[in-house]
């Protein structure tokens, strides 16, 4: 569970990285914000490519700072689009991999939460490690 001031900071960030997205083919901005389970934030945003395959989503951004950072555990990602969106399916496996039960909390632009969801629920009968056994 976080703290009120978890949350806000999480939402905080997550709207600052928004601000940062590079999106000049979509104009859809994309912030994330990660909690690791140690408390360190590691922000994230969307950046586009003219090649879209090279596009690289805002939560995939944060998570990949975050590992290469050392972090493999995670409580809680917050996502800021303009209406609430929700990760992709590449993201939500993508954060599967290391957090099955990761609180996704989703808000709009103005930080007003829309939605909280277990990653778990978001991608029912995920695909992990334990799968390759």
């Amino acid at each position: 569970m976080l703290t009120p001031d978890q949350r806000a900071e999480l939402i905080r960030l997550a709207l600052a990285m928004r601000q940062r997205a590079y999106c000049p083919y979509s104009r859809y901005q994309v912030g994330a914000a990660l909690l690791a389970e140690d408390g360190t934030l590691y922000g994230g945003c969307n950046v586009e490519n003219a090649s879209y395959g090279g596009t690289i989503c805002a939560e995939r951004t944060a998570l990949v700072k975050a590992v290469s950072e050392g972090a493999r555990r995670f409580r809680a990602l917050v996502v800021a689009t303009a209406n609430g969106g929700s990760p992709c399916g590449i993201c939500r496996q993508a954060l599967y991999e290391f957090a099955p039960d990761l609180q996704v909390i989703l808000v709009d632009a103005a930080g007003a939460v829309r939605a909280e969801h277990r990653l778990r629920d978001l991608l029912p009968d995920g695909f992990g490690a334990a799968d390759l056994e």
